[in-house]
């Protein structure tokens, strides 16, 4: 037993300035000092001013999981046909998906690489903060955060009101005397944000099975309807050709009182919306092992394979449909439920909407795990009144339960839109739309600006397309904010009920976010901030408590992204 050697505790040490990050601790002389062994994750979340709270159980392939569940292509693109096909007929489904597809992309690539520099659940409101002059750092991150915010807070809203829409829509397509009221919409709804809530109070590890199996169903009930309305087609049973001509299916039919140009611009709210989703595996970073090269590589793998899937999908629609007006204009108040009784048999639309309707599901349910994630990010750093509630972890499931039900509460009272009208509710959709790329672009904006010499890219970078790309996505953007505002009709026909509401429903929450910060928050909002507490010490007391710790003979480990790590024992 003499040859026995005791255990020793081992205690890792980093130098935040010796990290190749840009950090709320970076040019402070900081080190922290923790009581075990640190993989690169932790010791990156460290080094960015933050403990390591999560169990780091999503990899590249579940992160994607989640992000392409948010995405759900099937459900989006039927839910926002009022859009694509609504404004500019077949041609908002095939060639304006493609040129939208362009700058959405740019956006994209630029926001992965953002990832890689800053790993964290807040990340676009912490790079913002990072990236931004410090005089008006706080500022401009407060407004990334609630511009952010209100894109998370309206997902599972607007994504399950549109599954409740066609779950009531088939069954009015069942039996036309049947006209839901506006009280079944919302219960519905409310019913199927509840056991969203549910799951995404759940441990990460059931999290991440349940969208793993969800993006499976969303890539398998994609592919299984492409080949229904291909293949179980009954256009020739009609008298018509088996499928449109290509001017038909490429065609512009403009449904607006605008040039057909701004009609093509307008549809993009589709794709903007359809595609806003790439963002999650951003703010579930915290969870995801190998973050800094995982997250941007989920991020650009969602964008490209939901632009890419999509479009060939939209392509089936265009080539098949056989009335573009009466989809539009139909009582059932459905285009997607429309499209597929004028082209497939009876049982093949209940078939195809009723694996919408579960894509959609499983959709809503990666919006609220998206949705917590920043509610947790950013009540840590005290955003939200009562923040202390909303950032608390549950001992159990080590997930944000708190965050999950305050988002659900608040869902539910965006909900009470329903009783205001369709184009009152629509407005969720716009807000999503518009805020996700406005918050998307602004950290991109600076860093091609004021950062461009001064920003430290991570391990996944674009190297000297940075700048290209950024470019193109911050024009794209600030061509779409106006568009996204505009309304289909006007003059005398944009009546109330037409309006675009989203001028209302986004910009108002933001003056009203902006207002706060004026009057109060300025006082005491820095932006991000550190939660590390004791573990944080200047290099001057570092060197006393190492010493310490070595005099009790522990394990000293150096961690830092220059060098490997050195034992001093």
């Amino acid at each position: 037993m003499a040859d026995v050697e005791p255990i020793r505790s081992t205690a890792t040490v980093i130098s935040v300035d010796d990290f190749r990050v840009q950090s709320v601790l970076s040019h402070h002389s900081k080190k922290i000092i923790v009581e075990h062994d640190v993989d690169s994750d932790e010791a990156v979340i460290l080094a960015l001013g933050y403990k390591q709270e999560f169990k780091r159980e999503f990899s590249l392939w579940t992160t994607f999981g989640v992000s392409f569940s948010v995405l759900g292509l099937l459900p989006s693109i039927a839910s926002t046909m009022w859009y694509s096909l609504g404004y500019a007929g077949n041609a908002g489904l095939t060639w304006a998906w493609l040129i939208a597809m362009i700058g959405i992309q740019c956006v994209a690539n630029s926001m992965a690489e953002l990832s890689s520099a800053f790993p964290t659940s807040g990340g676009l409101y912490y790079s913002t903060a990072q990236l931004a002059p410090p005089k008006w750092a706080p500022f401009f991150s407060w407004c990334v955060g609630w511009s952010n915010y209100l894109v998370q807070i309206t997902g599972a809203p607007s994504v399950d009101y549109g599954g409740a829409c066609m779950i009531l829509a088939l069954k009015t397509f069942n039996d036309p005397d049947f006209t839901p009221t506006n009280g079944q919409t919302y219960l519905l709804t409310m019913a199927l944000t509840t056991v969203n809530a549910v799951i995404s109070s759940m441990p990460t590890a059931w999290i991440a099975k349940f969208n793993s199996f969800g993006s499976t169903c969303n890539l398998m009930f994609l592919l299984i309807v492409f080949i229904m309305i291909l293949a179980g087609d009954n256009r020739s049973s009609q008298g018509l050709s088996k499928f449109n001509d290509n001017s038909a299916a490429w065609g512009i039919t403009n449904f607006t009182e605008w040039p057909d140009g701004m009609a093509i611009l307008m549809s993009f709210m589709a794709v903007i919306w359809t595609m806003s989703g790439y963002d999650s595996p951003f703010h579930l970073a915290e969870e995801c092992s190998n973050a800094q090269i995982a997250t941007p590589r989920a991020i650009v793998l969602t964008a490209t394979t939901g632009g890419l899937i999509g479009f060939v999908f939209q392509l089936a629609i265009a080539y098949a449909i056989v009335d573009v007006d009466a989809a539009i204009n139909d009582s059932l108040g459905q285009p997607f439920v429309t499209f597929l009784s004028q082209c497939l048999d009876k049982k093949l639309v209940y078939t195809a909407t009723a694996m919408t309707i579960v894509s959609s599901f499983c959709m809503g349910e990666a919006c609220q795990v998206a949705a917590s994630r920043v509610t947790y990010a950013y009540s840590r750093d005290g955003c939200f009144p009562l923040s202390r509630y909303w950032a608390k972890v549950h001992p159990i499931t080590k997930t944000p339960v708190n965050a999950v039900w305050f988002n659900w509460f608040v869902g539910q009272l965006l909900l009470l839109l329903i009783f205001a009208g369709g184009s009152a509710i629509d407005a969720i959709f716009s807000v999503g739309a518009l805020g996700a790329f406005m918050s998307f672009t602004f950290p991109i904006l600076l860093r091609i600006t004021y950062a461009r010499n001064t920003f430290k890219p991570g391990p996944w970078n674009l190297g000297r397309w940075s700048i290209v790309s950024g470019t193109i996505a911050c024009s794209f953007v600030v061509l779409m904010i106006p568009i996204l505002c505009f309304p289909e009709y006007r003059g005398a026909d944009n009546t109330p009920e037409w309006m675009n509401w989203t001028v209302l429903v986004y910009f108002g929450p933001m003056l009203l976010a902006i207002l706060w910060f004026a009057i109060d928050a300025r006082k005491w909002f820095t932006g991000p901030k550190t939660n590390l507490g004791d573990l944080l010490v200047d290099g001057e007391e570092a060197e006393n408590v190492i010493d310490g710790k070595i005099s009790k003979g522990e394990s000293i480990k150096y961690s830092t992204s220059k060098s490997p790590d050195l034992e001093k024992s």
